[in-house]
């Protein structure tokens, strides 16, 4: 249904004011859909709980606290205000839990699906968890969409799943085996998907994030992602730790992408077949280079990190090189990939900056 209310172009996350996003902004501020997001309490969840408030959507939360956190949610309710906010719905359910999983998806048009366990280190020390959480889980969600009849099952694949497929960049078409329980997670999320559209024609789209970062990526903890890690570490004035040599490279992914490319999934046209795409920019670099990329961005806000990293063993499951093809993302989608890593950091350090002073509520 159309919209009463207009969002204001100047509140919208950077990458929505872009030119090249006329038609989705457009489209979801003149109409009105109803979204469940999983994992809505967590980095990449809840920035889209953010964006589709601001666009005026009726947005639906699910989460249990397992690596989310409640003060992500804070924030995005100070970030669009309290109008917005009031479209907003919070489940506090486990998505392993059938019965949740059918009532939070019940009138819903898109599901957008985030909940799971990430971290291949985790999965390494706990695969029976990691196995409940991203298979049980990820069945549980997928089967309650389907039954639901939503118009779009988008689901966070990984490119994990390329495994131990040597060549450089990854298509989609060409993966190895795995290197992880997390990894077979993910694989299997993906043969799930297609099993349902050859079986029931519920057809879905995977996305296969690398190596996302940006505000709300949790610093903390054992399992905390590199870039968090380390901006964490040389604020503190700690030491920062490579696993390996430092050459092992990634495709790092601003969140604001990982965020685009879902809404432009959820809003194709028609699919015959379900499909997987790369999320990421097309770049590759190495951890080395990583460390000085966040030296110089922190050294524009003043902050001078004197240190040089230390090395460690490399880590059990880590794949060595990582790049994606973004070209079929690109043609299907219209996916722009607007952040290279360089911008992303300039976007994500005042967040990281100002979570590290305390000014971010606790857990």
């Amino acid at each position: 249904m159309k919209r009463n209310e207009t969002a204001v172009n100047a509140d919208l996350p950077s990458w929505l004011q872009d030119e090249a996003q006329n038609g989705l902004r457009t489209l979801l501020q003149e109409n009105r859909f109803c979204w469940l997001v999983t994992g809505a309490a967590g980095f990449i969840g809840s920035n889209l709980v953010e964006t589709l408030l601001l666009l005026g959507q009726d947005v639906r939360g699910l989460d249990n606290f397992a690596t989310g956190h409640w003060r992500n949610l804070h924030e995005v309710r100070e970030r669009v205000g309290d109008a917005a906010w009031s479209r907003f719905a919070f489940h506090e359910a486990d998505i392993r839990d059938a019965n949740a999983c059918a009532k939070a998806v019940a009138g819903v048009d898109y599901v957008l699906h985030q909940a799971a366990l990430g971290s291949v280190p985790r999965s390494v020390k706990d695969p029976k968890t990691t196995n409940d959480v991203n298979v049980s889980g990820f069945l549980s969600m997928l089967d309650a969409a389907r039954v639901a009849n939503v118009r779009r099952f988008v689901y966070a694949a990984s490119s994990s799943t390329y495994g131990d497929e040597p060549n450089l960049p990854k298509r989609e078409e060409r993966i190895g085996n795995p290197l992880s329980p997390y990894a077979v997670t993910k694989l299997v999320n993906e043969l799930y998907a297609s099993v349902y559209s050859r079986t029931y024609g519920f057809h879905s789209i995977g996305l296969r994030y690398f190596n996302a970062f940006g505000p709300r990526q949790d610093p903390d903890g054992a399992y905390a992602a590199v870039i968090p890690k380390w901006v964490a570490a040389m604020l503190a004035g700690d030491d920062v730790q490579i696993n390996g040599d430092g050459e092992t490279s990634r495709d790092f992914c601003y969140v604001g992408n990982v965020v685009q490319a879902n809404l432009r999934a959820a809003l194709l046209g028609e699919l015959a077949a379900s499909e997987v795409y790369n999320v990421a920019v097309g770049g590759r670099t190495t951890l080395n280079d990583l460390f000085s990329i966040i030296q110089e961005g922190l050294a524009t806000h003043g902050i001078h990190y004197g240190k040089q990293p230390t090395y460690q063993p490399f880590r059990a499951g880590d794949v060595r090189h990582s790049q994606a093809d973004v070209s079929k993302a690109v043609k299907d989608l219209g996916f722009t990939g607007l952040f290279d890593l360089r911008r992303g950091m300039t976007e994500a350090l005042p967040w990281y900056l100002a979570f590290v002073a305390g000014e971010k509520a606790p857990a």
